[in-house]
């Protein structure tokens, strides 16, 4: 079934005040929540919520954080989340970048003690309207080999950079550093259906198609797939986004990073605390006058687009427009959300005496 935008939005935030959070936090989480659903990112919005809440009933989640600095200079900072929802702590964190940006240029903030923070392109695309380039990663539960292991090491730990443009939409690259996002092997579990080749392993390291396979002890491949195909730079990708969330800023960082869900035992003798997330803002006129970078954007962004295509494409696309285009979809036909995920939110309702 579609639900319209507004009622998801509603429930969603209905959910986050019953679990404690301020109205202004809520608000917040709520957006960046169902931004996922309606930039067609269908694994990282709403189907959360439920984990979201699991995790606060198992004290993992605080609702009333107080975000502070605990280290700084003109131009950097670390944040302490102190266990709030990566939904909130990440766009706070995000906003410190930005005025320390419109300071002196160039913002870049490390985070500690946080979530699971939603997409990261949420928190990269803020910066746009400042006429700065945004970017955003965060570390994430290990369900990751590296090129040669077994073991489990890593977690998707996507990379977001957003970049304006003047007449054209903005540059939004928003991606995994793994073949493929956890979120999609639970899409392909709800669907019944099997994974392609070359986004997961069995515990003995060889190839599956099992989306069930991370339950068995198997786990997710770095961008690549294979040593073949370069898994080694999806390796290397994700290994920087854990260091710069994650040791940078005194995260849990590699296979001590706390389990998205609930039911998992928190790693035995931390590293660090919770979840780490990193974020930056650049001002564009530190380098050049903004609307002259932002005119050649556009002039980068036609070029491209007509490109001369393969048969299998009509045209070459821009990242961000998949995105864009389905927000766009979306707001007219409304967020399509899967049975199993109705199933969960009915439980949260329940669970909250609200209706769903």
């Amino acid at each position: 079934m579609k639900y319209e935008y507004d009622k998801v939005w509603e429930f969603t935030n209905e959910v986050f005040l019953k679990m404690g959070c301020p109205a202004n936090d809520a608000k917040l989480a709520s957006d960046v929540l169902v931004s996922a659903d309606m930039r067609g990112i269908d694994s990282h919005g709403v189907a959360r919520l439920i984990g979201y809440v699991r995790l606060w009933d198992a004290d993992r989640i605080n609702p009333t954080p107080s975000i502070k600095i605990v280290h700084e200079t003109p131009s950097t900072a670390v944040v302490d989340g102190d266990a709030g929802l990566g939904l909130v702590v990440a766009p706070k964190a995000m906003e410190i970048a930005i005025d320390k940006a419109n300071a002196v240029g160039t913002g870049w903030v490390s985070v500690k003690n946080s979530n699971h923070y939603g997409i990261a392109g949420y928190h990269a695309m803020m910066a746009l309207e400042h006429d700065m380039i945004g970017m955003s990663m965060t570390n994430a539960s290990p369900l990751v080999s590296p090129t040669f292991s077994t073991e489990r090491m890593l977690g998707t730990n996507p990379i977001a950079v957003a970049i304006p443009a003047d007449k054209q939409p903005p540059f939004v690259a928003d991606f995994a550093t793994t073949t493929a996002a956890n979120g999609k092997l639970e899409i392909l579990q709800r669907k019944g259906e099997d994974a392609p080749v070359g986004w997961i392993q069995d515990e003995q390291g060889l190839p599956s198609t099992n989306p069930e396979e991370l339950k068995k002890g198997g786990a997710l491949l770095p961008l690549g797939g294979d040593r073949v195909h370069s898994s080694h730079k999806g390796y290397c990708l994700g290994s920087i986004v854990d260091i710069f969330s994650a040791v940078l800023s005194g995260a849990n960082f590699g296979p001590w990073a706390p389990p998205f869900v609930s039911f998992l035992p928190m790693p035995k003798n931390p590293v660090g605390e919770g979840l780490g997330h990193f974020l930056g803002a650049m001002r564009i006129d530190g380098f050049r006058p903004a609307d002259e970078f932002k005119e050649n954007m556009d002039v980068w962004i036609e070029r491209f687009r007509s490109a001369k295509t393969t048969s299998e494409a009509p045209k070459v696309l821009i990242p961000g427009d998949p995105e864009r285009e389905m927000e766009v979809e979306r707001k007219v036909t409304g967020i399509p959300i899967n049975d199993k995920v109705v199933i969960d939110l009915k439980e949260v309702a329940k669970r909250f005496e609200l209706s769903f």
